[in-house]
């Protein structure tokens, strides 16, 4: 019988933050309290730019992107968000989203997976993706209930399995 097998992957739906985006962007422009403060968010080549008159009102914009994102299923481990920097008489917050699961992130979970969970699961690392297989489905599905509760610093989504 053929190895089971399913991949570990860090993705967002580019569809689905551009949607939270233009929520954010919509309840900006009718909130009382973002009125006359030159607030908005934006897509500024591949980032996002946050920006208004105040300190303040760039972190609430940010807090509001951030309740969209959450409410689309967007994991809030795959946006990385600026400090406030002063530009002019404006603030501004840079934000960008991380895709993609770096080496030494998926050797972290490799390592994870082979100290952890049960004998016989292969990880090996392809690209920014990580493939695993093993012949008994309960072993993968044990794995995905580890991984799970581990508290990693970038989003994992389970996809491909077979």
């Amino acid at each position: 019988m053929a190895d089971s097998s399913f991949d570990i992957v860090s993705k967002v739906e580019r569809q689905e933050v551009d949607n939270a985006l233009n929520q954010a962007a919509k309840e900006i422009s009718q909130r009382y309290d973002f009125k006359n403060v030159g607030a908005s968010i934006a897509w500024s080549g591949d980032k996002i730019l946050m920006q208004a008159n105040s300190e303040d009102r760039v972190k609430a914009i940010l807090d509001v992107f951030q309740s969209k994102l959450i409410k689309r299923g967007i994991s809030l481990k795959s946006l990385d968000a600026g400090e406030p920097q002063l530009s002019g008489k404006e603030y501004k917050i840079f934000a960008s989203i991380e895709e993609g699961i770096s080496q030494e992130n998926a050797k972290k979970v490799a390592k994870i997976i082979r100290d952890e969970g049960p004998k016989g699961i292969k990880a090996q690392v392809q690209g920014d993706e990580l493939r695993v297989t093993s012949k008994s489905r309960d072993d993968l599905q044990a794995v995905i209930a580890l991984l799970k509760g581990k508290d990693f610093d970038f989003a994992l989504q389970f996809v491909n399995y077979r």
